[in-house]
Parts: structure tokens; sequence; C-alpha cells
């Protein structure tokens, strides 16, 4: 059932499925002399729930692709956290508590950051920093790239 609830959300998503919408619409509307509104009221009233499902399977889509184009690259990157992999599963609460923690941290980031007097285009070497801190491999890279960003000025 769900691959063909996708097949049907990806026609009706792209022009040729809207176009088969609109005709069926004029249809519809060209029905009404013959005294048939039941029906144009009924055909009308599955339609918006069909465009209602197709939005909300194509976002459902989107946000899943999405999340895990993000999931890839968290896990890619050696310093970041994995423990934001699979985030969106979890409960509204939770999420907002683990958004809080993050605001907290780079308030902290940018606080330090002042500290240090790191700014304008330092504040990349600031953060690489404060990566390097979680781990000497980091460090390392972080160094190297530093002494190339120097060579090049």
């Amino acid at each position: 059932m769900n691959r063909f609830l996708f097949v049907i959300a990806d026609f009706l998503s792209r022009p040729p499925g809207f176009y088969v919408l609109i005709a069926a619409m004029i249809a519809c509307t060209a029905m009404v002399p013959f005294g048939l509104t039941n029906v144009i009221t009924y055909a009308l009233s599955v339609a918006a729930i069909v465009i209602t499902g197709v939005v909300l399977i194509q976002g459902y889509r989107d946000t899943a692709a999405i999340h895990a184009k993000l999931d890839e690259i968290i896990v890619a990157l050696k310093e970041a956290r994995n423990n934001v992999v699979g985030l969106e599963h979890a409960e509204p609460e939770e999420i907002r508590a683990h958004l809080a923690r993050l605001e907290l941290e780079a308030a902290a980031a940018d606080q330090e950051a002042e500290h240090e007097g790191v700014a304008g285009s330092d504040t990349l070497d600031g953060i690489q920093r404060g990566l390097s801190k979680a781990s000497p491999a980091a460090a390392k890279r972080n160094e190297v790239r530093r002494q190339r960003r120097a060579q090049k000025r």
C-alpha cells in the first residue's frame, strides 16, 4: 500500500498529475448544468483529501531525505557528536531539551571567543580550537588547516 501511495503522490506532485487534477475539476464544473451537484461536491472533496495526502507524503519524503543526508554528514565528521543522529525520532520534550543544551553551549562558545578576542575571519579558528579540545586528531587536522590558510595569505 505504501508503494502505491508513494507512486500516486509522486505522479500528482509533478505537472502532469496537476494537469489531471485540473482536468477533473473542469469536468466536474461541466457537469453542474446536468444537476450532478452531489457528485461534483463528492469529487471535489475527494480531490481535496488527495491533494492534502500528496502534500503530506511529499513532505515526509523530503524530510526523511534531509534527515538521512544530515545524519550522513554528522557521522562523517569525526568532531561532531553522534548523539544527534536520529534525534528526529525522539519525543518533542527531548528535542527541546537537546536544543536548549546546544544553545547554551553556543552562547558559552561565543563568550569564550569574545574573551579570547576571536572575531571576524578568526571565528573559524576559534571554533576549530574548541573542537581540538575534544580530540588530539582533530587538533592536528585543525593545525594543518591553519598553517595552509596562513601560507595562502
